[in-house]
């Protein structure tokens, strides 16, 4: 029996926290697996963060100012300076020499990532100069965000190029493929492998950190990912509660570790249950009636694996389109019900309540959503016949 690679992921979120998850939904299966996997983890830590077994490398914090993603700031929320950042380079540096990956998978990186080059880029040059060459990874959801200058796209083929060996794209191709968001599909066809959509596992592992069943069922999950995002469609919802088909069952709002104080002081004292977080979210809501929430990767996972009703309000502008095309993708499919920006209101959520409690469950069996199970079969792979052919 051949044994299981040594993996070294880098993951770095700047300000939704929708990267971390789906990685550490990867994370899990490869442990599980018993593959050997390190963490390089350069956001600020989430609460209740779970590392499934991995040997976690958490780097001093950067995050986005507010935002603005030209600007990374500390955990203190003071701009980086180059010692800051020199720091955080010759600590990766540092962890390759000591980790000796097999395989390296970069989350996000080159396709985005684009404020973190000062450490990503030694970091590949280093890894192609070791001795024993690991083999390198990108890790990408389905949909990227459009609009980049051409010049950008052509610098993400470019390093394909020159550091990587596949392109881990978390889809299913047939619901959409890479091509539709990035314009220089073709030239890198030949390292793409599709796995699916990395869906949560079906039975926790982790059990001493799930809280009781009876504490956990709920008919409505109003939920706004990491909470910096979704305000809107949060406040709409707790108001809509009232008067709409479903005002005498259990409704429960997520807040995220982001929202912002008042807003969560705004929700209280409407007969709703407010936490911040609940983790397996996917198994409340296979039990629940309908879940309301934005469109993120992660949500939208969860929803799949739950196979419930869904009302789905994208956040999108000018520049950040991922979770629209989303939305109009299932929408089309008739597999959720879509909220346009204008219809965030109280009777808009009513009535989209209405429409998508007369509907059947939708059936999500179309859709490949084991993205991690395939995840750990392509590196397995990769590691077992160094022989890389594109996932069909």
């Amino acid at each position: 029996m051949s044994r299981h690679p040594k993996i070294l992921y880098y993951v770095q979120h700047l300000l939704g926290v929708g990267h971390v998850f789906r990685t550490m939904r990867i994370v899990r299966v490869l442990v599980e697996r018993g593959f050997d996997v390190e963490l390089i983890y350069g956001g600020e830590q989430l609460p209740d963060f779970d590392d499934h077994g991995a040997r976690v490398h958490f780097l001093p914090s950067l995050t986005s100012s507010k935002g603005d993603f030209s600007k990374l700031v500390t955990g203190d929320g003071i701009v980086a300076s180059d010692e800051y950042r020199q720091i955080r380079r010759n600590r990766i540096l540092a962890i390759l020499a000591e980790s000796a990956p097999d395989i390296i998978v970069t989350e996000a990186f080159p396709f985005g990532r684009r404020q973190m080059h000062f450490e990503l880029l030694p970091f590949m040059e280093a890894a192609v100069r070791m001795e024993k060459r690991p083999k390198i990874f990108a890790s990408v959801r389905d949909i990227l965000q459009e609009g980049n200058k051409p010049s950008k796209d052509r610098q993400t083929v470019d390093l394909l190029d020159r550091y990587f060996d596949g392109v881990l794209v978390h889809g299913d191709r047939h619901l959409i493929s890479l091509d539709k968001t990035f314009p220089y599909t073709g030239e890198i066809s030949g390292k793409i492998y599709y796995t699916g959509i990395v869906t949560p596992q079906t039975v926790p592992t982790h059990a001493d950190k799930v809280a009781p069943m009876a504490d956990r069922h709920f008919d409505v999950v109003v939920s706004a990912g990491g909470g910096l995002l979704g305000r809107e469609l949060v406040l709409a919802a707790a108001e809509a509660k009232a008067g709409s088909s479903l005002d005498d069952a259990h409704w429960c709002i997520l807040t995220g570790p982001y929202m912002d104080e008042e807003d969560r002081q705004r929700l209280s004292g409407k007969g709703i249950a407010v936490r911040e977080f609940i983790p397996d979210l996917h198994l409340v809501l296979a039990t629940a009636r309908l879940s309301i929430s934005l469109a993120g990767y992660n949500t939208i996972a969860d929803i799949m694996a739950a196979g419930c009703r869904a009302i789905v309000a994208p956040q999108w502008n000018d520049k950040e389109t991922e979770q629209l095309r989303r939305a109009e993708l299932l929408a089309a499919r008739g597999l959720v019900e879509m909220l346009s920006h204008e219809a965030k209101t109280a009777s808009a959520v009513r009535t989209a309540i209405d429409r998508v409690m007369a509907k059947p469950l939708p059936d999500w069996s179309s859709i490949q959503t084991n993205g991690a199970a395939v995840t750990a079969d392509i590196l397995q792979g990769a590691f077992d016949c160094g022989d890389l052919k594109p996932f069909q």
